[in-house]
């Protein structure tokens, strides 16, 4: 992924989205060659030059100071998503900053799986920013049973949602799902803009997966907290689950994902029986 282009297609499509009317400037008649503002009325909103500007649309962003890019971030109003995608291309784009190494896979913390684990009555599983699913408890798998074929394995996420036609019928809202996944995607690729695994997926993706390409080129971002997810399984039938996602301070890059769900609710008649589903059928785990 190149930088610079990521920076000036970010720019650009968050620029074509607003009108003058939703900036407070005035709209004069006649047709307007670009959708969206123009170069120099979002120059005038940050409180810079239009050739300054240009150059930071060109991908120029090393040694942009935080005053110029939270005005840049309120010109073009920004979400808080948006805007921390903006700060995280322009410390990319630092000159000190070298490619960070490869963080290698590694099976999780013995207390990690152990506490996956005591959470019996909540599907609930560990990921990476790539999406690979690295540890899972009972549930969690029985959930998932899909892409949970082999012992060795090591889900990802991304791949089965775009890959896997069992993924439509599986999440009852997959449009919703699927573009709040390449949003996920964009901001972790604005964190790790020299990860390469994550560059090879996006590869990937972009060549079997018209969907993803045409919604990775909308360079729309979100940081990713598993919210509401509304599922069908091949099993259990429809459930309906808020996810709650916490970030693991001791492991870098891990998130915790746990599906939890209203109490005496057909979802939670739903999950008992998913997990004596579970209990007969044994499903398989990640490489530990």
């Amino acid at each position: 992924m190149d930088h610079q282009s990521e920076v000036r297609d970010f720019l650009t499509t968050r620029r074509a989205r607003l009108n003058p009317d939703q900036v407070g400037l005035p709209h004069f008649a006649g047709r307007r060659r670009v959708p969206g503002l123009r170069r120099e009325e979002v120059a005038m909103l940050t409180g810079v030059s239009t050739e300054y500007y240009a150059r930071l649309e060109r991908g120029h962003l090393a040694g942009v100071s935080d005053q110029v890019l939270d005005a840049l971030a309120r010109a073009l109003r920004l979400d808080e998503s948006e805007r921390a995608h903006l700060l995280d291309l322009a410390r990319a784009a630092a000159p000190a900053q070298r490619p960070p190494r490869a963080t290698p896979r590694r099976a999780p913390r013995p207390g990690l799986q152990r506490l996956l684990d005591a959470m019996d009555s909540t599907p609930a599983y560990v990921r990476t920013g790539h999406l690979d699913i690295v540890a899972a408890n009972r549930l969690g798998r029985a959930l998932f049973s899909d892409i949970f074929t082999t012992p060795e394995s090591r889900p990802n996420l991304t791949r089965y949602i775009f890959l896997d036609p069992r993924a439509r019928d599986f999440y009852r809202e997959w449009d919703t799902v699927a573009r709040g996944i390449v949003a996920a995607m964009r901001s972790e690729a604005g964190r790790n803009p020299h990860d390469r695994t994550l560059s090879n997926l996006v590869g990937e993706l972009s060549t079997r997966s018209d969907e993803f390409r045409t919604w990775w080129a909308g360079h729309e971002v979100r940081t990713h907290h598993s919210p509401r997810k509304l599922v069908h399984h091949p099993v259990a039938g429809d459930l309906d689950f808020d996810g709650e996602g916490l970030l693991l301070p001791d492991d870098t890059g891990l998130t915790l994902i746990a599906y939890t769900y209203e109490p005496a609710s057909p979802t939670a008649e739903g999950v008992q029986f998913l997990s004596s589903w579970a209990n007969d059928h044994t499903a398989t785990a990640p490489a530990r």
